[in-house]
C-alpha cells in the first residue's frame, strides 16, 4: 500500500461491476463510502459500520467482504462487485434475486444487497449447501423485518434451481 499524508487526496482506480472507474478521495475513506459517494453505487448500504450487520457486503476479486471494514485504498486495482452487478444488462434478475422476489424475502430491503452479495460468493464456491450451511452464512447478516423465513425459502429455491 502506498504511503500518503492523511490530508492528501488519493486517486483510487478499480474495476466496478465490470467497468474501469477512478475517483479522488481521502486516504481514510471506507470502501462503502467511496462506492456510494464517489462512484454512485448506492446499492451498497451502510448499517452498523462495525462489520456486524452485513448490509455493506460487496465482493472484491470474487470474495465477499464488509466494505465498512475496508479502506477504499485497499480496492486499488481490484475487481469490485456490488449488488448492481447481479441483474443482467436487460434488467433480468438472476436466480438468487428472482428467488428473493418469489418468496417475498425482503420487506424494507436494507439488508438484501449484502445478503445477495454474500450468497453469490458462497454459492459460487458451494453450489449444493446444506440448510445448516445456509443458516451459518445467513447468521452474518441482521434483518430486522422478515424473521428470516422468507430468506431461507429463497435460498433453498435458488439452490434447488441448479
Amino acid at each position: 500500500m502506498r504511503r500518503v499524508n492523511k490530508d492528501q487526496k488519493v486517486r483510487i482506480s478499480l474495476t466496478l461491476n465490470g467497468r474501469k472507474v477512478s475517483a479522488e478521495t481521502e486516504p481514510r475513506t471506507l470502501l462503502c463510502d467511496f462506492l456510494r459517494h464517489s462512484l454512485a453505487a448506492t446499492g451498497t448500504h451502510v448499517g452498523c459500520e462495525h462489520g456486524v450487520c452485513g448490509c455493506c457486503t460487496v465482493q472484491i476479486d470474487g470474495a465477499a467482504v464488509r466494505s465498512c471494514l475496508t479502506l477504499a485504498m485497499q480496492a486499488e486495482g481490484r475487481d469490485v462487485r456490488t449488488v448492481e452487478s447481479l441483474a443482467g444488462p436487460d434488467g433480468k434478475l438472476n436466480k438468487l434475486q428472482q428467488a428473493f422476489q418469489n418468496n417475498h424475502a425482503l420487506q424494507c430491503g436494507f439488508c438484501t444487497p449484502g445478503i445477495l452479495m454474500s450468497f453469490t460468493d458462497f454459492l459460487s464456491r458451494n453450489p449444493k449447501p446444506t440448510e445448516d450451511e445456509l443458516r451459518e452464512v445467513l447468521s452474518g447478516h441482521i434483518c430486522r423485518c422478515t424473521g428470516y423465513a422468507g430468506i431461507m425459502a429463497a435460498l433453498k429455491e435458488a439452490v434447488a434451481a441448479d
